[in-house]
């Protein structure tokens, strides 16, 4: 809970108070006899008022540091839940969410489960492919084999910022077999002979995750094949030439979820920005943060602050939660704002670093609006939290009105607490496009969806998508979004909570 202001500083001001007091009794004591009323010299209004002076000045400052907090804190948030995200994946090798070392694609030739843990809301529809890469020392050229047009695949390409600076996908190769290129912020030269198109990152850390749509169990092996065609190599292997001096070891700090979410989220916000220069339209920005010990490469040593500032650091990160709150009932419960405003390139996030924010927070890593669209669950139709304790659910698709999609759309649940898949005894997470074929229809040729903890009956399981005991949420995916989606012409259907049979 955000401390009150006056409650922020009243340590100080008590002991002005005190140090007061202790001079007048001194004084009086001092003086021993006392003069009469009429021989005291009148009191300066000058020296009076200078007591306050310091206080006000203390007040303002801690009331700044609160503000600045805030900010760094939904600013950086996204850097240093994306660092978890990197430091399961790439650097913790006896984790078990390990996959490969920096600059190593490592595969994964199943979808996402319950178990799977090292990012919120995954996509349940697409084995993963997974390539962390260090820039600092050369690019890299990354190659993927020709896909046949019926089958989604793409390879976002991610800053330590979280934005989505390009994607690798079927409008970049043509279907065809192609090699591109990654470079860093510092590299400078000319597109390689044999490179289809240069992308240039503005971290030196930078994140390729890879979809391969996987269109049922018995698919899975045409999965691995591709996979398996996915390559990296350093651009001095690519071109034959000697490689460059490496790049110096980092020592990755481990990633402790505790400290992360408390002060000692800027030790780890300091460390990641040595990998982040500045870009010109954040060069004020960080010379604020700088003010108060976020700095790249910099300590940032939360014990050794005074009470006062850790207490308002503390509120900062207080006030930052509590804006993404307001804004996820006003602004996202309400489809103000959608996937398309939270993910993308810089510019076209146009420094809101509110919905970055909120972007990370909701679910990390997701699509550009033009490679993905999301559109999301939280409340139901009459505006409550979804809840498989309370309610069952249906949604329901009505005849013709299925999602428009060049690709394939998904209905995917997730736990409301954990932010994960669930287990049930379905082991299903999800319904997509690619299972209508098994899926019964309405008499009207409509669809209807069965979102409840019990089953709807044996009759209706196929359509059937088991809910915790518990809050949860829906995310409805479409890949390659039809036109109608893109500008919401298309409308999603409600989650409406119907009576629950009796037992």
């Amino acid at each position: 809970m955000a401390m009150p202001r006056n409650q922020a500083r009243s340590p100080f001001i008590a002991g002005l108070r005190l140090a007061a007091l202790l001079i007048s009794v001194f004084a009086l004591g001092a003086c021993g006899k006392r003069e009469p009323e009429s021989a005291a010299p009148a009191p300066d209004p000058a020296s009076a008022a200078q007591p306050a002076a310091p206080a006000a000045a203390d007040a303002t400052r801690i009331s700044e540091l609160r503000a600045t907090a805030k900010d760094a804190y939904i600013w950086g948030y996204p850097i240093v839940e994306g660092y978890k995200s990197m430091y399961q994946q790439a650097v913790d090798a006896k984790g078990a969410n390990f996959h490969a070392g920096f600059n190593q694609i490592g595969n994964v030739a199943q979808v996402a489960t319950p178990k799977d843990t090292s990012i919120i809301t995954p996509n349940s529809d697409t084995p993963y492919s997974f390539l962390w890469m260090d820039l600092r020392a050369e690019p890299l050229v990354i190659s993927v084999p020709a896909i046949d047009a019926k089958r989604y695949f793409s390879v976002q390409l991610i800053d330590l910022y979280t934005y989505n600076f390009a994607y690798i996908n079927r409008a970049a190769t043509d279907g065809k077999a192609s090699v591109f290129m990654v470079a860093g912020p510092d590299w400078k030269g000319e597109t390689p002979k044999g490179v289809r198109e240069v992308f240039r990152a503005e971290t030196q850390l930078a994140y390729g995750l890879f979809r391969t749509q996987l269109f049922s169990p018995s698919d899975l092996d045409n999965v691995k094949r591709l996979q398996a065609q996915y390559k990296v190599q350093p651009l001095s292997a690519f071109l034959g030439t000697p490689a460059p001096p490496p790049a110096p070891p980092i020592t990755f700090p481990p990633y402790d979820p505790e400290q992360a979410n408390g002060l000692g989220f800027f030790s780890y916000l300091n460390f990641l920005l040595q990998f982040a220069p500045t870009v010109d339209s954040e060069a004020a920005l960080r010379q604020r943060f700088a003010g108060i010990g976020i700095e790249a490469g910099k300590p940032f040593d939360a014990a050794a602050l005074p009470p006062a500032d850790r207490e308002a650091i503390t509120a900062g990160i207080a006030d930052a939660n509590q804006a993404l709150e307001q804004f996820i009932a006003t602004e996202i419960n309400t489809e103000k704002v959608s996937s398309a405003d939270m993910f993308g390139t810089r510019a076209a996030l146009k420094d809101n670093y509110l919905y970055r924010f909120a972007g990370a927070k909701l679910g990390i890593y997701g699509n550009s609006a033009s490679e993905a669209d999301y559109q999301s669950y939280f409340v139901d139709a009459q505006g409550r939290p979804a809840d498989g304790s309370q309610h069952d659910y249906v949604l329901r698709f009505a005849k013709d009105q299925l999602p428009p999609t060049n690709a394939f759309w998904s209905v995917t649940l997730y736990d409301g607490k954990s932010k994960l898949l669930v287990d049930n005894p379905l082991d299903r997470h999800l319904i997509n496009s690619a299972m209508l074929p098994t899926l019964k229809r309405d008499a009207d040729g409509g669809l209807t969806l069965y979102i409840q903890q019990a089953s709807p009956g044996k009759d209706k399981e196929s359509n059937w998508l088991p809910a915790p005991a518990g809050p949860f949420y829906v995310i409805l995916r479409n890949y390659s979004p039809g036109q109608a989606v893109l500008d919401r012409s298309w409308q999603k259907p409600a989650l409406t909570p119907v009576e629950r049979k009796a037992d």
